[in-house]
């Protein structure tokens, strides 16, 4: 089994991606890091990261027990080191394969897939001033994959190792 993880700043298109191949790959199972981590008000601190972590890796042993689910996809923003180190570790403990990506892109696209998304409630200008200054950190990580100028399909054929 295959778990996909798509990391990258807000707005980037993580979860759209996931989604489209989730819908488009049958027995795909997809997981939104969020979900994990839904305490109101936010609070995205040490302690939260890890319970969040926990329920992901829950999640997706759930999956690897499942008959019917051969592919997890899971969308998380991880700007912090010990969160991606923590699940890719998870999941290799789990004897699962792992494609774990990056997804950025330039602030012009960013901003333009940030004003088009009318469905979340994060679209304000405050948070698209973050999600651009979080450019160059994203920029940095390993297996970066700039998707300016590419479209879903695209993206995910990469994601999929179909390019």
């Amino acid at each position: 089994m295959k778990v996909i993880i798509i990391n990258g700043p807000m707005g980037v298109g993580k979860t759209t991606v996931g989604k489209y191949i989730a819908d488009n790959t049958p027995g795909t199972a997809f997981i939104d890091g969020d979900w994990c981590l839904d305490i109101h008000p936010f609070v995205g601190n040490r302690e939260t990261k890890t319970m969040a972590v926990d329920n992901i890796l829950h999640m997706i042993k759930n999956y690897k027990n499942c008959s019917e689910c051969t592919q997890i996809v899971l969308v998380w923003l991880m700007d912090n080191d010990w969160v991606c180190k923590a699940i890719e570790n998870g999941v290799t403990g789990l004897g699962l394969e792992l494609k774990s990506v990056t997804l950025t892109c330039d602030k012009a696209s960013l901003t333009a897939r940030w004003k088009n998304d009318k469905t979340c409630e994060w679209r304000t200008d405050e948070w698209l001033k973050v999600s651009t200054a979080s450019l160059e950190h994203f920029s940095s990580l390993d297996n970066v994959i700039d998707t300016s100028g590419l479209s879903i399909e695209q993206i995910a054929q990469i994601l999929q190792g179909k390019d």
